[in-house]
């Protein structure tokens, strides 16, 4: 005969047992979504690798001397990163954009120039010249090279060439400046072709011929 003790515990055996299979078929179901998922989890690709590199924050006018706040770290693949990215701000800010810089564009050591606009041409002085036609200023790019041809808006003298083989070191934003003011462009000439070029724009329209 049994007891109360062994009464109770057979009695809660049984309500544990009742209760259990009432709610097998829902713990079999969470059971099996459960394993399902680590199955999805085990089976997906892991996520590539990334690598944080330096872009610009904003649009990089050519001829741009680059800010702290013009930087900003953004992950890449690592099979996207370009030769040569920065990844340290520190390796930018101070130096000179070699062209036009997109925003979140990777930043890398060809875009950049250190130091002066000056720096690869010993002996030249950094000109800047006022063209009449701003459209002709728009094709170019830091690096190119041109004629500078100066013309009597009066017709009385022949054109002539002030500046000859000059490269563009800088293509500074002009702002608010009228477009009937022309364009401005940065040019490494020698101090002789620098003073020709003040005079010619005082009384003469400047004009551009692209020649590399």
């Amino acid at each position: 005969m049994e007891s109360p003790a062994q009464r109770s515990l057979s009695s809660w055996h049984r309500r544990a047992r009742r209760a259990v299979l009432a709610r097998r078929r829902p713990l079999a179901a969470l059971a099996a979504a459960l394993s399902v998922l680590v199955g999805f989890q085990a089976a997906a690709p892991p996520s590539p690798p990334t690598r944080s590199l330096l872009t610009a924050s904003r649009d990089l006018p050519g001829g741009a001397v680059v800010g702290a706040a013009d930087l900003a770290l953004r992950p890449f693949s690592v099979g996207s990163v370009p030769d040569g990215a920065l990844t340290d701000s520190h390796d930018a800010v101070g130096r000179t954009t070699t062209g036009p810089i997109r925003a979140g564009e990777p930043i890398t050591d060809v875009r950049l120039v250190s130091g002066s606009l000056l720096d690869g041409y010993p002996g030249r002085v950094a000109a800047p010249v006022r063209i009449g036609d701003p459209g002709a200023v728009a094709l170019l790019r830091i690096g190119d090279r041109v004629d500078v041809i100066a013309a009597d808006p009066q017709g009385h003298s022949e054109p002539a060439l002030v500046a000859d083989d000059a490269p563009v070191v800088a293509l500074p934003r002009t702002g608010d400046t009228p477009v009937a003011s022309g364009g401005l462009v940065v040019l490494a000439v020698d101090p002789e072709t620098a003073q020709a070029l003040a005079a010619a724009a005082v009384t003469g329209y400047l004009s551009v011929v692209i020649t590399r």
